[in-house]
């Protein structure tokens, strides 16, 4: 049996300066998208849902208090974000276990992309509660429509390694992926995520979107080299950035001479095996190939030892 209220509070939210009374919630996990900037991208369900709920699980308490305030709900809250996800979760698993119905969010956008809600949600499922899904806001869709490149196939790749030997590695990856690419990336990274960007995926279109749905939103288009060329000389860079890269095109196949440049900048960065891997992958070529122009190049012999 569903727990009741302690208080028996009436569930309303206020909309257009109006009370409005909220539903009766069924038990279980409701993840609930929430606007990524502007408060009145929320759905009316949304509010339905956070004004009955018992408890609103979220990622910082301060943030969210400005959104219920704006809509007049008194549920409580309670932290949950990656640094305390291991002792909170059994506690929310126990309240769904009691009968309550909980909601979770993130700061903005939609819960579980890019944050731990995907193991509350998986354990909360396991243990038999429902769990049921919001669709609202979300930063990484609103840019996909916003930067004018292709959407019939994408993939979100969220955000990229901070340091640069990793990230490089990991942009090595995606070179032959045949969708648009959607990141993440903060404001203080940016030049140099795109300046490695520009060098790992060429001279494709791309799109900086910024503070989406905010009073200073921008849209920033161009290429990757010159969008890196404009945020290094100084471009805005404060506030939510999402980056939109088009799909690879038609490539022309790369000569020895380019082929080997690539393999000097990652025997630079890593060992052999990493800089035939790395190259393999973005190259396309075999990997035989590129070891034998790896063991070329470092003078080593096949048991890896310099001749």
């Amino acid at each position: 049996m569903r727990a009741e209220q302690a208080d028996n509070r009436t569930k309303t939210y206020i909309l257009a300066g109006q009370p409005v009374e909220a539903p009766r919630l069924p038990a279980g996990l409701h993840l609930v998208a929430t606007p990524i900037g502007n408060l009145r991208d929320i759905t009316l369900r949304a509010l339905e849902v956070l004004a009955a709920a018992d408890l609103i699980a979220c990622e910082d308490t301060r943030v969210s208090r400005k959104l219920l305030d704006h809509y007049g709900i008194k549920t409580p809250l309670t932290p949950y974000h990656e640094h305390n996800a291991a002792d909170a979760r059994p506690k929310l698993l126990a309240r769904l276990a009691s009968g309550e119905a909980v909601a979770l969010i993130s700061d903005a956008g939609t819960p579980l992309i890019s944050d731990p809600g995907y193991k509350f949600a998986r354990e909360a499922r396991d243990a038999g509660h429902a769990v049921t899904a919001l669709p609202g806001a979300s930063a990484s869709l609103a840019a996909l429509a916003s930067s004018g490149l292709p959407t019939d196939r994408f993939m979100f790749e969220g955000f990229l390694p901070a340091k640069q030997g990793q990230r490089k590695t990991r942009i090595a990856e995606l070179v032959h992926i045949p969708a648009t690419l959607i990141l993440f990336e903060s404001g203080p990274r940016l030049a140099a995520a795109l300046a490695d960007l520009a060098e790992g995926l060429g001279p494709r279109e791309a799109a900086i979107c910024r503070e989406l749905t905010k009073l200073h939103e921008e849209v920033r288009r161009g290429d990757l080299a010159a969008l890196a060329q404009a945020y290094a000389e100084g471009a805005e860079t404060r506030g939510e950035i999402v980056i939109v890269i088009a799909p690879p095109g038609e490539e022309k196949a790369l000569d020895e001479n380019e082929v080997d440049a690539l393999l000097r900048g990652a025997l630079d960065r890593g060992s052999v095996k990493d800089a035939v891997s790395e190259v393999a992958s973005a190259t396309g070529r075999p990997r035989r190939e590129i070891y034998r122009r790896a063991l070329a190049l470092t003078g080593a012999d096949d048991d890896g030892a310099a001749s």
